[in-house]
């Protein structure tokens, strides 16, 4: 069970003495944990208990929140990762924002850049003290998500997506607090009988950060339903109401070492289908999730493998993108791609799979690799049949600014 830090907690760990405390804890946390409970046991006696937690949580969030911060369990799991904190603050420039799930004050550091003003609130008075620590200067108070305590602003919100037992839930009913009540607090709409929802006035513009896997249809008061992916994997689904939304469905991709970029659904959708080309693109999974690979295609002048599927083709690489170059292709069979893979001499393989069942861990030994070579096998099912590529992997995956 992970530790549960008090009011008493937050002030000491805050405190120069318990500052330095963790600081050198971090450094057995990184070498012997095990030595780390014991020593620190005998140091601090009933500190040790925040202080352990507070290194090891620290260790857990390197990099997705700044140094330092104070957190709960529940809290680094859930932190916004900055980046993606930063892309929706810009998006919110100049505007007056409420925070009304500020946690530990991951969303508060980024908005607090952008935000003509800002005001956090949370129900949990220990998140609270931690945010007074990591985001000084904001303006805070203990308030119910669902009956927010400011008007005119902008509602930015996070639900918990852990049910009572812990375990992780995709249904917006069981989110804390429930995507329906919050969208209600805000004023968004109400339920309207047979008529579905009905929308009214709203003293708020609402945006809220939830699971990839989201079911759009579940929030029909969501004008703009944005997929944003960071460094390849797709961390949110970012809902948008009507006074804050500017298409309908967009793919935002962040990365690292890029600028980042996006694709809507205004764009031009013209993608054919048409046999392969000389490189196959499997485009970015926030494209693939908000359902824009036709709007992707149609920019970088590719087409699609066949309709059900994601992967898309053409005679050039989209510049900054991984793909495969195709150097054999034909009817997919274990026996003819072993024989393929023999004869280039390929000993190390990656497996990528669209619509097969196939379970490229249990195929990899059947196939009896052996060379120097590598290659990148992409097995789909298309409109003729089963087939296989086998390619020359290009890139690193670090998208381009397009």
């Amino acid at each position: 069970m992970p530790y549960a830090f008090t009011l008493d907690d937050v002030a000491y760990l805050a405190s120069p003495t318990g500052r330095d405390a963790v600081d050198g804890a971090a450094a057995f946390v990184r070498t012997d944990r095990l030595r780390a409970v014991s020593t620190l046991r005998a140091r601090l006696g009933d500190r040790a208990a925040p202080v352990l937690e507070t290194a090891l949580l620290r260790e857990r969030v390197r990099g997705r929140v700044p140094d330092g911060w104070l957190l709960t369990a529940e809290a680094a799991e859930q932190a916004t990762a900055a980046p993606v904190a930063a892309h929706r603050a810009a998006r919110l420039a100049g505007r007056d924002v409420h925070d009304v799930t500020c946690s530990v004050g991951a969303e508060l550091d980024a908005l607090r850049g952008t935000a003509a003003r800002l005001v956090g609130s949370d129900l949990d008075p220990v998140r609270l003290a931690m945010a007074r620590v990591n985001v000084p200067g904001v303006a805070l108070v203990r308030a119910d998500a669902l009956a927010p305590v400011t008007r005119d602003t902008v509602l930015v919100a996070d639900p918990g997506r852990r049910t009572a037992s812990g375990r992780r839930t995709w249904r917006p009913g069981d989110f804390t607090p429930p995507l329906d009540a919050l969208a209600s607090g805000a004023g968004m709409a109400q339920p309207g009988g047979h008529a579905g929802v009905q929308r009214q006035e709203s003293p708020h513009d609402l945006v809220v950060s939830t699971a990839p896997g989201l079911d759009p249809a579940t929030a029909p008061w969501a004008a703009e339903v944005e997929l944003v992916s960071l460094d390849g994997r797709v961390r949110e689904a970012a809902l948008w109401s009507a006074g804050l939304a500017t298409t309908r469905r967009r793919a935002t991709v962040l990365s690292s070492r890029a600028a980042p970029w996006t694709v809507t659904d205004d764009e031009d959708e013209h993608c054919p289908v048409a046999p392969v080309g000389e490189w196959i693109v499997d485009p970015d999974g926030a494209v693939v999730r908000a359902g824009l690979v036709r709007q992707y295609g149609a920019r970088h002048g590719l087409w699609r493998l066949d309709e059900h599927l994601a992967y898309l083709s053409g005679d050039e690489r989209p510049p900054g993108v991984r793909a495969f170059r195709v150097l054999d292709h034909g009817r997919y069979g274990e026996r003819t791609l072993r024989r393929t893979l023999a004869a280039r001499g390929v000993g190390r393989v990656e497996i990528l799979v669209r619509g097969l069942d196939v379970d490229p861990n249990a195929l990899r030994p059947r196939l009896r690799l052996r060379g120097d070579a590598e290659a990148t096998v992409v097995l789909a099912r298309l409109a003729t049949g089963p087939e296989a590529f086998v390619c020359e992997a290009v890139g690193d995956g670090v998208p381009a600014d397009l």
